[in-house]
């Protein structure tokens, strides 16, 4: 299973790391890792770099654009892709910081549902993979 996170940046931290998102990548692993002793320097490193979701309403917008037409569901907090023909299994937990991403493939639907957003870039920490969602394609990742 990959679990991607995902951020919405700044936009001066898109501007400045759009052409090198390794190194924004790097930043965000140091933050995710860093030691308890330190929670307070990455709390605010992190708060520098990204920006809140609207989180009630990107869940309400969610679910209503796609409850009908695509094979998904709604339980209490989790947006759930289940789509048989695609083999696809894919969870989605929208938090105000970060919207959490379980995939039981290389892909997710939500990453094309998603990736009209504005500044937003998804981290897996365990795979070391990385990439903007407006820069995503499914072909790259299969």
């Amino acid at each position: 299973m990959k679990v991607y996170y995902i951020f919405k940046l700044k936009d001066e931290f898109v501007s400045l790391y759009k052409d090198s998102p390794s190194t924004l990548f790097l930043m965000l692993k140091n933050i995710y890792f860093l030691d308890r002793t330190e929670v307070d320097y990455g709390y605010h490193l992190f708060k520098q770099l990204i920006s809140p979701f609207k989180k009630n309403e990107l869940d309400k917008n969610l679910f209503i654009k796609y409850h009908q037409t695509i094979p998904y569901s709604k339980r209490k907090d989790i947006h759930i892709i289940n789509n048989l023909y695609r083999n696809e299994i894919s969870r989605l937990r929208i938090n105000h910081y970060f919207m959490k991403l379980e995939c039981e493939q290389n892909f997710s639907t939500f990453f094309d549902l998603l990736k009209n957003e504005k500044n937003l870039f998804a981290c897996s920490f365990q795979k070391t993979d990385f990439f903007f969602l407006t820069d995503y394609s499914r072909k790259s990742l299969v």
